[in-house]
């Protein structure tokens, strides 16, 4: 935040553990304590509103939003609503949504998408600085920051032979178990920027967080293999998201295997038309506004009624 020119006012608090009784208590008593820096903080920067993007950290502090009676607006980017979202939404002007949220469509929400860094739009360029010749495809292979076990193993075993081009970013963790199986393979930690690597892909394997809203900026076919443990699984309600659209396909993670990877990727570059037809619902999906619509909202909320 520094960095990009805002004040970092930090608080001290944790997520409240649902099955250490001892951890829940504690956290309980810094929620107390972060509540009141919550107030302080608010009282001495006084802002016209408050954004909060969910997660405990928001909690006190849009507590204290409430009790000061500054106007709240919140931004929910996974496919359901958070703890802290579904606590303070009754007491919010406005509720953002990334996902279509079932029962989730009063005057209170409004389908704002999830906002990601504009597409990069040198293509050319991007595919050149990854040494891509004029029509070869290009497969983008990721799982986030931390990369995912299992699409790291299964994909450079499933991409071995030179058939087309592959960038795997694998996260740091895995990395040093991996490696490339040719020269056609560009295996690295992470790539930066990463919207390079979407910008020159043809298809991505990837999880299903909120990078498939990055995935649909691109207009990016996609074989998504959602974590299983995330929140409310709200991964594989992401993939199933895009799959219903006609955008991706879904693999469980349990069934993720090297030969059906392969397979679900061979089938999908084998059918040119089938690319087509997925690359515009990706597209469809693209929230570009997804920022500035949610700036407009908070704008809304900070003027007098």
């Amino acid at each position: 935040m520094p960095a990009a020119g805002y004040p970092l006012e930090p608080i001290r608090v944790e997520g409240i553990s649902r099955t250490n009784p001892l951890k829940a208590a504690r956290a309980v008593g810094r929620a107390r304590l972060a509540l009141g820096a919550a107030r302080r903080i608010l009282a001495r920067h006084r802002p016209d509103a408050v954004l909060g993007g969910g997660g405990y950290v928001a909690g006190p502090v849009g507590l204290a939003a409430v009790a000061r009676r500054i106007p709240l607006v919140l931004a929910e980017a996974d496919s359901h609503l958070g703890l802290t979202n579904r606590l303070l939404a009754p007491r919010a002007r406005r509720v953002c949504l990334a996902f279509p949220i079932e029962g989730r469509d009063g005057p209170r929400y409004r389908l704002t998408g999830r906002p990601v860094p504009p597409p990069e739009t040198d293509r050319a360029g991007a595919r050149a600085e990854f040494r891509l010749t004029e029509g070869e495809t290009c497969v983008l292979v990721f799982g986030g920051s931390l990369g995912a076990r299992s699409i790291n193993l299964a994909a450079v075993e499933a991409f071995a032979r030179p058939d087309f081009r592959v960038l795997h970013t694998s996260g740091h963790r895995d990395f040093a178990d991996l490696a490339a199986p040719g020269p056609h393979y560009d295996l690295r930690p992470y790539y930066q920027p990463f919207g390079r690597a979407l910008a020159a892909a043809d298809l991505v394997v990837a999880r299903a967080g909120g990078s498939v809203f990055e995935v649909a900026a691109y207009g990016l076919p996609a074989v998504l293999v959602p974590y299983p443990h995330a929140s409310a699984d709200h991964q594989t309600t992401n993939a199933r998201w895009m799959e219903r659209a006609g955008a991706a396909v879904v693999i469980p993670d349990a069934e993720v295997t090297p030969e059906r990877l392969a397979r679900e990727v061979g089938d999908l570059l084998a059918d040119p038309a089938r690319l087509d037809v997925m690359r515009a619902a990706s597209k469809q999906l693209a929230r570009p506004d997804a920022a500035a619509d949610i700036a407009a909202e908070v704008l809304a909320a900070a003027r007098p009624a």
